[in-house]
């Protein structure tokens, strides 16, 4: 079973939102075994969308289009349809009605392209939309299952789990489900991960193992279909972390940030920042989190000379001496802030994010220093590549690492 999602709507190619629609599907689709080949997206433009509807026609077993289906001009996913599948488009009375009713209930006058919304193919099997006005529909033709559901997100999932998914399990037999995990790692890079499993990846058929590239991080999506697919997968993982466990943090939706909150609560420890090309970055992701106030009392961000001095309590005469993108410095700011602070932890951020040139240091380079406990504090040198806005981004991501590695091993 070929499957195919379309969503039809000019605001998606335009950003104003995003297609959730489709990734909803596919995850709903892929737990019984159907394999989505293609996801496509086109305006509300006629002939783009007959021509996209065709290509899809020649290609898949099951389209599923969404959106296009309400009473304005622009809606134009049953015309663009209807030269493929060579049938009338007649009104469906039952549809019809509850639309003249919901209008009657709000003291409304309904206008008459709202009767558009009750067009339905005159072979169609339609399901009732109890979300909305228009009707979601199934047509066969040719071999070809076509699947056309309101684009507003409450209505096609109420349709897709209620209609569609029965329809499609019956018809197609679907049965087989396909688990997937990711798994996520941290302080290793992607070429290093993959030559760490090299032999199990080249030698992959089910589960399979694919890697993803993130900022700071990589991803292995494992995924495996059939019989005993959650045990494949749970023994899979189990030798993937016998060889590369030391970087893992979680898997799924976890993040690095949420994964450092937890560890913080499960040592009893509270963290703080002092961050000056960082500007907050780092303190304000973990803030964003539920439950932060138990780890974290907060940060101090000092962006000039004179600000570290006052604010941090950075010496003038280390400044005067070492400058403030320094290890001395980062040094410092770490430890003033855990006492100004009263945290058990501090991570402190100094740097040049760029274009130019500071203190003599090329943009990119990055001290960063982890104050723990009364011990000496670690601090390390980075040189960050890219613009200024990813060198901040890739120092935040590089101190949740920091604490992470630190705080796994207590």
């Amino acid at each position: 079973m070929r499957t195919e999602i379309i969503a039809v709507g000019t605001e998606l190619l335009l950003g104003q939102i995003a297609n959730t629609n489709a990734q909803w599907i596919s995850r709903k689709l892929a737990q019984y075994g159907a394999s989505v080949y293609f996801h496509g997206v086109v305006g509300d433009n006629m002939e783009r969308a007959v021509k996209t509807i065709k290509v899809a026609s020649e290609r898949s077993d099951v389209i599923i289009v969404t959106g296009g289906l309400g009473p304005t001009e622009d809606d134009l996913t049953r015309d663009a349809v209807k030269p493929l599948l060579k049938q009338n488009l007649v009104i469906h009375e039952e549809t019809l009605k509850k639309i003249e009713a919901v209008y009657k209930k709000n003291n409304r006058q309904m206008t008459a392209n709202n009767r558009k919304q009750a067009l339905v193919f005159e072979h169609a099997k339609v399901l009732l939309n109890p979300e909305g006005m228009a009707p979601g529909q199934i047509v066969e033709h040719e071999q070809t299952l076509f699947v056309f559901l309101p684009g507003v997100p409450s209505e096609m999932k109420s349709l897709m789990e209620n209609r569609v998914l029965p329809y499609l399990i019956e018809t197609f037999s679907l049965e087989s489900e396909i688990v997937s995990e990711m798994l996520r790692f941290i302080g290793i890079g992607e070429s290093t991960l993959e030559y760490k499993l090299e032999d199990m990846i080249s030698q992959q058929v089910n589960p399979t193992i694919a890697p993803l590239a993130s900022e700071g991080e990589v991803g292995l999506r494992l995924t495996s279909s059939g019989a005993e697919s959650k045990s494949k997968i749970a023994a899979l993982k189990a030798e993937i972390l016998q060889r590369v466990g030391e970087f893992y943090y979680g898997s799924d939706d976890l993040t690095i940030e949420e994964k450092v909150r937890d560890l913080l609560k499960e040592n009893r420890l509270t963290l703080g920042s002092a961050e000056s090309l960082t500007g907050g970055k780092f303190i304000e992701r973990l803030i964003s989190l539920p439950g932060a106030s138990e780890v974290c009392e907060g940060g101090l961000v000092a962006y000039t000379p004179s600000a570290k001095e006052k604010v941090i309590g950075v010496p003038p005469d280390l400044i005067s001496q070492h400058g403030t993108i320094s290890e001395e410095c980062a040094k410092v700011m770490a430890i003033q802030s855990q006492k100004r602070l009263h945290v058990d932890a501090a991570i402190s951020f100094t740097g040049v994010a760029g274009p130019d040139k500071s203190e003599g240091q090329e943009p990119g380079v990055v001290f960063i220093a982890l104050q723990i406990g009364s011990g000496a504090p670690l601090v390390k040198r980075y040189h960050f590549e890219g613009g200024r806005d990813k060198v901040r981004l890739r120092a935040v991501k590089k101190g949740y690492e920091l604490v992470f590695h630190y705080l796994k091993d207590l």
